[in-house]
C-alpha cells in the first residue's frame, strides 16, 4: 500500500480517467485497486502493471499444467491486458514501454488459440510493410459477416476481447487490427489521418478469405478510432455500416483539450518532435467536408460527461452525414461510455447485426 501522500498528477489522472475503461476491458477491479494504490510516481506505473500481468501468466501456466485450456486462455488474456495498460501511455520511457508491449503481445498470442471462440493472427500487406490483426469467428457459422475494429490513440488489439464478445455472441466475426501509429505498427508507422488507406488494405486481405462474407462488412471505431472508422466509411464503398464510439469530429479541438498523458502519446505516435508539430497532424484529422460523404448507416455513441472528446463532436457527426444515422447520447456517460457499457454495447451490436442481415 502506498504511504506517500504526494501523488504524481499523472498517476492521479490515469487512475481517475481510465478506471472504468481498464475494468470494463478486462482488468479485474481488485487488481486495479491494488496496483494504483501501491504507486505514487508515474515512473512506477509500467513496472507495476507488468508485475500484475505476471501473476495472471503464472495462473495460466498452472491451468495449462492441469489441462484447463479455457481457463489458461482467460488468464493469458488478462495478463495481456495488464501488460497493455502498463505500456499504453508510458511514452516517456520507450524502452520500458516496448518491453511491456512485447509481454502483452506474447501473452495475447498464447491466449488466442485457447479462447472460445479462438482467435488467429492475420497479416495485412500495407505499403511495403505489414499490419497485424486478430480474427475471431463465431462458432457454427460457415461464412459470417465481419466487423473491422479500428483502435484509438492508445488502444490496441490486445485490449479488445470484451468488445469483440458482443459481436461474436450475435454471430458476427471480428477483426481488430493495429493500424499506423497503433500497437505493433506504432514504432514504424506514424498516425495517418487518411485512415481509409489502411482500412482498404484490411478489407482487401479479408476478401481473399473463403470463411468470411465480406459483402456484409461493418466498421467499428473507439475514441480516436471513432474518427478513423467514419473517415474510412466516407471513402470505402465496401463498408455496409459503421459504429463510432465518442470519436472526435475535429481532433485539433480535442487535442487542445486533451489530458497531458494523451497529448504526449499523440506526439509520440505521430513521430513528431513536439506539440506544435503534432498539432499540425491533428489539424488534418477533421470530418468537416468528409462526413457528408458517409451514406452507409451510422451509429454514433456520445457521452454527455466526456472530458476527453466533448459530446458536441458526436452530435456534429450525427448532423453531418448523408445516410441514415442513430445517435445514442448517454447522458451519464464518460469517454467511450466505459462507465455505462450496458447503455451502448448491446444496443450497438444489435444495430450492427440488423444492418448486416444477421439474426442473433
Amino acid at each position: 500500500m502506498n504511504t506517500d501522500n504526494t501523488i504524481d498528477p499523472r498517476v492521479a489522472a490515469a487512475t481517475a480517467h481510465w478506471a472504468h475503461r481498464m475494468v470494463t476491458n478486462g482488468v479485474p477491479l481488485a487488481d486495479f485497486q491494488d496496483v494504483t494504490s501501491s504507486i505514487s510516481q508515474w515512473d512506477a506505473w509500467c513496472d507495476a502493471w507488468v508485475a500484475r500481468g505476471q501473476v495472471h501468466e503464472d495462473l495460466g501456466e498452472a491451468a495449462l499444467a492441469e489441462g484447463g485450456r479455457l481457463s489458461a486462455g482467460q488468464h493469458f488474456a488478462t495478463a495481456a491486458v495488464c501488460h497493455h495498460f502498463g505500456k499504453f501511455l508510458f511514452v516517456h520511457d520507450m524502452a520500458r514501454m516496448r518491453s511491456a508491449h512485447l509481454r502483452a503481445l506474447a501473452a495475447h498470442a498464447r491466449a488466442l488459440p485457447l479462447l472460445d471462440p479462438p482467435g488467429e493472427m492475420v497479416e495485412v500487406p500495407y505499403e511495403g510493410k505489414v499490419l497485424r490483426g486478430v480474427l475471431r469467428k463465431p462458432r457454427g457459422i460457415a461464412r459470417p459477416a465481419v466487423v473491422v475494429m479500428c483502435m484509438g490513440l492508445d488502444s490496441t488489439k490486445e485490449e479488445m476481447r470484451t468488445n469483440e464478445e458482443v459481436f461474436l455472441d450475435r454471430g458476427i466475426a471480428t477483426f481488430a487490427f493495429d493500424g499506423p501509429g497503433q500497437g505493433e505498427a506504432e514504432y514504424d508507422l506514424p498516425i495517418r489521418p487518411d485512415y481509409e488507406a489502411p482500412v482498404a488494405a484490411v478489407i482487401d486481405t479479408l476478401e481473399t478469405r473463403r470463411d468470411l462474407d465480406t459483402s456484409r462488412l461493418g466498421l467499428w471505431g473507439v475514441s480516436l478510432g471513432g474518427y478513423y472508422a467514419p473517415r474510412a466509411a466516407a471513402f470505402e464503398p465496401r463498408v455496409r455500416a459503421c459504429i463510432s464510439l465518442t470519436g472526435p469530429f475535429d481532433f485539433a479541438d480535442a487535442f487542445g483539450r486533451a489530458p497531458e498523458l494523451t497529448r504526449s502519446a499523440f506526439i509520440a505516435r505521430c513521430h513528431t518532435r513536439d506539440a506544435a508539430e503534432a498539432a499540425q497532424v491533428a489539424a488534418r484529422m477533421s470530418l468537416d467536408g468528409v462526413a457528408q460523404r458517409i451514406r452507409c448507416p451510422l451509429y454514433v455513441v456520445g457521452g454527455r460527461l466526456d472530458r476527453v472528446v466533448p459530446p458536441e463532436h458526436a452530435e456534429h457527426l450525427a448532423r453531418s452525414v448523408a445516410g441514415p444515422v442513430t445517435l445514442n447520447m448517454v447522458e451519464d456517460g464518460t469517454h467511450v461510455v466505459n462507465n455505462r457499457p450496458y447503455k451502448y454495447r448491446p444496443q450497438s451490436a444489435d444495430w450492427l447485426a440488423a444492418q448486416l442481415g444477421v439474426t442473433p
